[in-house]
């Protein structure tokens, strides 16, 4: 069974073929770096970090993209809050998020853009919009798109520019020719820092928001590539404005895929912080253990909705300890996948039938029920073997059962890492909470100008 993917843009499921064969080119947006990732974060970058490595298990030759956004008005509000430069809040907010993601087994993308890194290419775009007629300067020095100029607008979402103009809430700002009409280039305001505007035939100022991923992707990927991807929240009017700065630009298609994941809820309630049921990643790993985190991902397909909630953890994390169970007390040897043995072949099936993981899933404990009854190297081998596809299964069996040392380091510098978070956004309440949170698991900090360590008491 050759791969098939739900492509957003079609509206339907279609047999994958890549451009250049055994290779795929694959862009997806990634993080606006200003705070810590939160489980809606997590949910995108598993989502697609199951696709990278379907792929690559398929064979292929994969240039993954996902970008940093490193520069947009809630960087500059929350920089400008803290009194740090944009680069140091963006520095630490990445290296924050490496660690996080980290911990779930996400595999680092081949490429990693910042946007700030290619705003000469961002200016190039606008340029050759404007010499096409597809992008205008504004009497408030923003440079704005044209949607009513551009044919194909409004083919991702699949609705009319007339419907799409219906449902459109925010007022013609000055200097827009249509509600619709987004802005390639903000001009400088005279309040916002240095560091957060650039010089350019437009005068000082910054790239909006779109045009960042359009110039990135084209940059590393080439003006038309395989798949992109993102959130659904992200369909329109990010993704629709992509397409239609990047093809009015070049003239060319920009992409041939579009996979979008589904939303995350919180106890079957949109995650929100007015509803007090937001959670960052480190929220939830102080609690369970990041391939717990992961498995409970997995155990949802990418494109429905995903309802976070405790009882949904711990049934994960039960699961999971069911498999482990299983392989406990055999030395598995590491053996390649047999994809002609029949549970390995209804696994390799559910996952070409557009990344069906929650199938996929159910063959792992399909052959753990079986290795409980046989004791088979084999069956274990092929069980964990499958399981590393998935990225599970990969510690040792014992340590993972026994909560072992790792999985305790992890909490531990979970909650340090929160813990300072607070002390840097001047929570001292909530420093204490955690700081008393550890003392209860006999950990006594450290702190110096340097961080904070830790030893067990």
């Amino acid at each position: 069974m050759t791969l098939r993917i739900h492509n957003t843009l079609n509206r339907r499921i279609e047999v994958f073929e890549p451009i250049v064969p055994g290779q795929v080119r694959m862009y997806v947006c990634g993080m606006t770096i200003y705070d810590l990732c939160h489980m809606g974060h997590a949910r995108m970058m598993m989502a697609f970090d199951v696709v990278y490595r379907w792929l690559l298990e398929l064979g292929y030759q994969v240039t993954y993209v996902r970008n940093i956004t490193d520069i947009e008005d809630k960087i500059i509000k929350r920089a400008l809050e803290r009194g740090i430069t944009i680069r140091q809040l963006t520095d630490e907010m990445i290296d924050a998020m490496h660690k996080d993601i980290g911990l779930l087994g996400i595999l680092p993308p081949t490429h990693e853009p910042r946007a700030t890194d290619y705003v000469p290419q961002m200016l190039d775009l606008i340029g050759a919009l404007e010499r096409k007629g597809l992008a205008y300067r504004a009497d408030n020095g923003d440079v704005n798109f044209a949607v009513r100029k551009f044919p194909g607008y409004g083919k991702l979402s699949g609705k009319s520019l007339d419907e799409l103009r219906a449902g459109e809430r925010v007022a013609v700002l000055d200097g827009k020719h249509d509600p619709l009409d987004f802005v390639l280039w903000k001009a400088a305001k005279a309040d916002e820092p240095d560091d957060a505007k650039w010089a350019g035939p437009y005068g000082a100022g910054r790239p909006g928001w779109h045009i960042e991923c359009s110039a990135m992707s084209c940059a590393v990927l080439g003006e038309h590539f395989d798949i992109h991807g993102g959130g659904m929240d992200l369909q329109f009017p990010h993704h629709e404005n992509e397409i239609a700065q990047s093809e009015g630009a070049t003239g060319k298609p920009f992409v041939n895929y579009w996979l979008h994941n589904g939303f995350l809820n919180v106890d079957n309630e949109k995650m929100s912080k007015s509803l007090g049921n937001f959670f960052t990643i480190r929220d939830v790993l102080a609690r369970y253990d990041g391939e717990t985190l992961r498995f409970f991902m997995l155990r949802t397909h990418y494109r429905s909705p995903f309802n976070f909630s405790d009882h949904n953890l711990d049934d994960a994390r039960n699961a999971l300890r069911r498999l482990y169970t299983a392989l406990d007390g055999l030395e598995v040897p590491d053996m390649p996948v047999d994809w002609t043995q029949p549970q390995a072949a209804a696994f390799r099936d559910a996952m070409n039938d557009d990344f069906n993981t929650p199938l996929a899933a159910s063959v792992l404990f399909e052959l753990a029920g079986e290795l409980n009854r046989t004791r088979s190297l084999h069956t274990a081998a092929l069980l964990k073997g499958l399981g590393k596809v998935l990225g599970v299964l990969q510690q040792s069996p014992r340590s993972y059962l026994q909560g072992g040392h790792a999985l305790d380091e992890a909490r531990i510098q979970a909650l340090i890492d929160q813990r300072t978070a607070a002390k840097k956004a001047r929570d001292f309440a909530a420093a204490d909470r955690i700081r008393d949170e550890l003392a209860a698991m006999d950990v006594v900090l450290k702190d110096s100008a340097t961080g904070t360590t830790w030893v067990k008491a």
